[in-house]
């Protein structure tokens, strides 16, 4: 079975090959590492890249952490073990221009200290404008790294997707979903498929998003639809700061609040009461940020 070490060393690869993947790629930015210990036991590698020629802001991050459970960290946790271990790489791209998607990717790893491990993860897409193609493509990706594990897969992890990655507050999706698992290896099974598994997926991000970004990120765009853009944004933001568990687990376990943060735009806006303009682009991809969406289908 995998160890933790052979776990943290091979994210910690992924960091790596993620980053040099994206730097070629968008060939002007460069990654800022900043290396950081956390005060309780471990620490990580935080890379942002800023102003690039495709990313405006993006951040690859790597941690591995360990310490003692706090009353918070057990309740969310939902286990009463005296000390954790946890290790991941996660991933958000905000991009330049309108037409090319916000991304998100994550894979991480808990260990408790009565035994119990579970791996956990997932890829999503948010675009500023649905595009039917762009999305089947997406999902077709996502069905490839899954289909090579298990069958079943896809399916249970695109509804996870739907309904983690989901606004309650504007009864919306974050955009067009992905996958989401978590939880792999709580109830038994085969440890190294697992590990594999969600190596499997972090290795998918970096092809995956240049193939959908090198196709847009020359298009042009109007003043209009950087505006949108902005929205949108403020929609992202909302999510990470309401809803998402990540955000929370690294505040309760004293994680490090630069990196928590790292997911957030540069820029964002909200406007109070926007309405999109009936049978615009605007109030069309508002209409299909909804749950259950087939997008293997054929496009419309």
């Amino acid at each position: 079975m995998p160890t933790r070490q052979e776990i943290t060393s091979a994210y910690q690869s992924i960091q790596d090959e993620i980053c040099s993947a994206l730097a070629e790629f968008d060939g002007k930015g460069t990654f800022r590492e900043d290396s950081w210990n956390r005060e309780g036991g471990g620490g990580g590698r935080s890379r942002v890249m800023r102003d690039g020629a495709v990313i405006e802001k993006g951040g690859v991050n790597f941690s591995e952490v360990h310490g003692v459970c706090s009353p918070q960290l057990k309740a969310q946790l939902k286990n009463d073990s005296d000390t954790f271990f946890a290790t991941g790489v996660s991933i958000v791209l905000h991009p330049n221009n309108p037409p090319v998607p916000i991304i998100h990717m994550n894979i991480r790893y808990f260990e408790l200290s009565d035994g119990t491990y579970w791996f956990g993860g997932g890829i999503d897409l948010t675009p500023h404008y649905i595009d039917r193609d762009e999305a089947r493509f997406f999902h077709e990706q996502m069905k490839g790294v899954c289909d090579r594990f298990d069958d079943a897969y896809y399916p249970k992890f695109k509804d996870w997707a739907d309904n983690y990655f989901y606004l309650p507050h504007r009864n919306e999706t974050r955009g067009i979903g992905g996958i989401f698992f978590d939880d792999l290896g709580r109830e038994g099974g085969n440890k190294q498929d697992f590990f594999d598994f969600a190596c499997a997926v972090g290795r998918t991000f970096a092809p995956t998003y240049i193939a959908i970004a090198e196709k847009k990120k020359d298009l042009p765009f109007t003043s209009s639809e950087k505006e949108w853009q902005l929205l949108r944004r403020g929609r992202y933001v909302e999510f990470n700061l309401v809803h998402d568990r990540g955000t929370r687990f690294g505040l309760i376990s004293n994680g490090r609040t630069e990196s928590i943060l790292m997911s957030l735009p540069a820029t964002a806006n909200w406007e109070y009461m926007h309405e999109p303009e009936e049978g615009s682009r605007e109030a069309e991809t508002l209409d299909g940020l909804r749950k259950g969406i087939n997008y293997l289908g054929k496009s419309k």
